[in-house]
């Protein structure tokens, strides 16, 4: 749990929410029908599960 790992964890993290975001704007026909709540929640737990995952899995690029 270095200062490397928080790092690496923190830009994992915000590469999948801006992932998730990405594909739940991408589900409207429209750009004023997205729900953008749905996006903020999508894109909030996607956070949440990449840095439960790298707490429990540990991360590749962190010795």
């Amino acid at each position: 749990m270095s200062k490397e790992f928080w790092k690496a964890t923190a830009i994992r993290a915000i590469r999948t929410m801006a992932e998730s975001a990405l594909a739940y704007i991408g589900t409207a026909a429209m750009l004023h029908e997205v729900n953008w709540i749905g996006v903020l929640s999508s894109a909030a737990m996607g956070g949440m599960v990449s840095v439960l995952m790298a707490i429990s899995t540990g991360l590749p690029e962190v010795k």
